[in-house]
């Protein structure tokens, strides 16, 4: 018999012998019944996954013991991290910003960057000066209406009447 099988052989007697013993100590250390036996089963398959070789063990129920109870606490957090995790509802889920564009954001980008470029060119020479020292130089009404000359109703009433005029622009275009 290889060294493998051999293991193999041993791993399986020894979950056999100590199966009901290390779901009972799962479940003290806090998990559910099914979930103990879930963590039992998992152990077991990684045991196997990895080939660990049990010859040489000092203790093997010693061993399956540790073994079950790091994998009950991984498997403790786990569930503590999705809890968290998942913890929310679909409306706040759908209210957090992400700050990736959504994937047709920039289908139609430069015809639409057109059109608003073509409406601003629309515009009197004044109203455009006024949208574009607010929109680009990121001018207040006030400091436009100082550099202008003109009152800050003007600037307010430009400034609304650019924006409506742009928003026609793209709307006829969508």
């Amino acid at each position: 018999m290889s060294e493998k099988s051999a293991s193999h052989l041993m791993l399986d007697d020894a979950i056999v012998t100590y199966y009901d013993e290390l779901c009972v100590m799962t479940r003290q250390c806090g998990h559910a019944s099914a979930t103990a036996n879930d963590v039992v089963h998992e152990l077991y398959v990684r045991l196997v996954d990895r080939r660990t070789s049990l010859e040489g063990k000092s203790s093997l129920r010693a061993f399956l013991r540790r073994a079950c109870t790091n994998l009950g606490i991984d498997r403790l957090r786990r569930d503590r991290f999705e809890l968290k995790l998942f913890s929310g509802s679909e409306e706040e889920a759908l209210g957090v910003a992400s700050n990736i564009a959504a994937p047709d954001a920039n289908i139609d980008l430069r015809r639409r960057l057109s059109i608003l470029k073509t409406a601003i060119m629309e515009m009197s020479l004044q109203r455009r000066r006024v949208f574009l020292a607010n929109r680009i130089g990121n001018l207040s009404s006030d400091e436009i209406a100082l550099r202008t000359g003109i009152s800050r109703n003007m600037v307010d009433r430009h400034l609304r009447k650019a924006y409506l005029h742009c928003l026609d622009r793209l709307e006829d275009a969508i």
